[in-house]
């Protein structure tokens, strides 16, 4: 970090000023296209519809500080809601699309949200059903005023569309209210406002276990999306094209407000990650940055409509959620075209980015690092049992420091004391190792570290080299318990389209190149991986599956 380095325009600023100052600076540019649905807002008209929202928002009687709650697909009223509140300083709770009626109930409890916002389905969900299975009083309810005893706080339900049962409000209802409250009243609730204060809840995935409630404040959210758009030089000429789950940072973060800060336009291919309308919008929006996880570019690489397409507008994106294969990153840029796309590393708890890489870096950073931190951010690599800082090309857990960290987890204290510690160090849970040069590698989950026989094993070695095989779309490795060796390893692996391959095959291909305690004893062929909504693999899943599958039970430790 350099004293000379300009401060980000942003800095200072809450989410609301800035969208005010991007409508004022580009007020006739596209702000937001929804291609499916033939929706399109300048950056004016969006400023509006949000400022519609958040009066409709004061008259349902949200208050600054109030928790407000959306479980919804990638739809334009998310967006709207997600500027609106941050307009008045409600703190939005995004929920997971793919959250079942038990995940819901923890989670409307767990964030006292006060007001719920949701769609009528997604894919094979009855989000209406499942609501009224864990609240049955929503039947009871009147003009969307609803009464819980097993829900205290909350008050209010709001149907985005569809429709709903008789008693819930529905969003055209809600924007008809504002009629009721005076612009200047949004103004004067938005100068009251302060960029540390709270204005987002985002779950944690949920890899490891039940989601913990990561609180983000306006300054947490607005330098992440102003510093991830520096690395992929945007500007407003950029439009993104997000694929990925607004309920997620990759969407509302590096995606919407990234689009904010630098008056990008948002393209958003469906409601859901499909790669053949992604593969449309980015043609025919002429989309200059693609964002996605590993298994999205994938299935677009495999989308039997990609040859011939026209991508050239493709310059610059994002890969993130998870580890990035080396191959897939190198296919991106050949078949896809975007020769600037970069990676980016971080989590929920960060904002989510702590580091990326640049779009003039040498494509061998681009395809073997997660980068070097963005301005603002200090990073170290610790002993994860003696906490002492490592040097380079020495293995340990990754901590960051600085605007990234989140103001904690909401109402849980020692979940927050765990995860940041005394000197504002937040602590990842991931493995890296930091280059001479400044730049990282992220080498597993400290949780995922498998112990053969008092051999320390790092599934995402044996992964980057499962990929290597030419028949293997995607792996997972995982250690199950054993009688012998306290643990073994499992390999889950994905075959590409017409690909063949044996167990013996692939142990044989690992035999050739690795040590002989890094060679997978279980091996299965699957045609997917249990996996978030943001294509994170979710390995203790697979470790309950296979043992149960073998008959396997877990080996006591002294």
């Amino acid at each position: 970090m350099t004293g000379e380095r300009k401060r980000p325009w942003v800095d200072g600023l809450t989410i609301g000023q800035v969208l005010a100052e991007t409508a004022r600076r580009h007020p006739q540019r596209e702000a937001m296209v929804f291609p499916q649905l033939g929706r399109r807002w300048t950056w004016r008209q969006f400023a509006a519809d949000v400022d519609a929202a958040a009066r409709g928002l004061v008259a349902l009687g949200i208050r600054r500080g109030e928790h407000v709650a959306v479980w919804a697909t990638n739809v334009p009223e998310w967006v709207l809601l997600q500027f609106a509140t941050a307009r008045i300083g409600a703190v939005l709770v995004t929920i997971n699309p793919a959250y079942r009626p038990f995940e819901l109930e923890y989670v409307l409890n767990q964030s006292d949200a006060v007001a719920l916002f949701l769609v009528d389905q997604f894919k094979s969900s009855d989000y209406f059903a499942m609501l009224r299975e864990v609240c049955p009083d929503i039947d009871l309810a009147q003009a969307g005023s609803v009464s819980s005893e097993k829900f205290p706080k909350l008050r209010s339900v709001v149907a985005i569309k569809g429709a709903p049962p008789a008693g819930l409000l529905k969003w055209q209802e809600l924007i008809g209210m504002a009629a009721t409250i005076e612009p200047a009243k949004i103004d004067q609730l938005g100068a009251a406002l302060a960029p540390q204060d709270a204005i987002n809840i985002q779950y944690t995935s949920g890899t490891t276990g039940f989601p913990k409630a990561a609180t983000l404040s306006h300054r947490n959210l607005l330098l992440n999306a102003f510093y991830i758009g520096e690395c992929q030089a945007l500007s407003e000429n950029d439009r993104i094209c997000i694929p990925v789950p607004f309920y997620h940072c990759f969407g509302c973060v590096l995606g919407t407000l990234a689009c904010a800060v630098y008056g990008s336009t948002m393209i958003v291919p469906a409601e859901y990650f499909q790669p053949t309308p992604t593969l449309d919008a980015i043609e025919r929006e002429r989309a200059t940055s693609l964002y996605g996880v590993p298994t999205m570019f994938i299935a677009q690489l495999q989308d039997p409509s990609l040859p011939g397409r026209k991508l050239a507008s493709l310059r610059t994106g994002i890969m993130a959620g998870s580890p990035c294969p080396i191959e897939v990153m190198r296919q991106v840029g050949d078949k896809l075209g975007a020769k600037e796309l970069t990676i980016a590393y971080g989590q929920t708890e960060a904002s989510p980015v702590v580091t990326q890489t640049r779009t003039d870096d040498p494509i061998e950073l681009r395809v073997e690092t997660v980068g070097r931190p963005i301005p603002g951010v200090e990073i170290k690599v610790v002993d994860p049992v003696t906490g002492r800082t490592l040097p380079d090309n020495e293995q340990g857990e990754l901590c960051s420091r600085g605007h990234v960290v989140m103001l904690g987890y909401y109402n849980n204290p020692e979940a927050t004391a765990a995860a940041i510690d005394s000197e504002g160090w937040l602590h990842s849970g991931d493995l890296a190792v930091r280059l001479p040069n400044g730049y990282y590698k992220i080498t597993g989950r400290l949780k995922d570290m498998v112990i053969r026989g008092g051999e320390n094993i790092y599934p995402r070695e044996i992964e980057e080299f499962l990929f290597t095989h030419p028949a293997v779309e995607q792996a997972a490795v995982v250690g199950l318990p054993d009688p012998k060796y306290g643990e073994e390893l499992c390999a889950w692996i994905k075959l590409k389209a017409g690909a063949t391959a044996t167990e013996d095959q692939i142990r044989d291909w690992c035999r050739a190149k690795l040590a002989h305690y890094k060679v997978p004893k279980y091996v299965k062929f699957v045609d997917a991986f249990p996996q978030t909504v943001t294509g994170k693999i979710q390995k203790f899943k697979i470790r309950d599956l296979m043992k149960e599958e073998l008959g396997l039970v877990e080996q006591k430790t002294a």
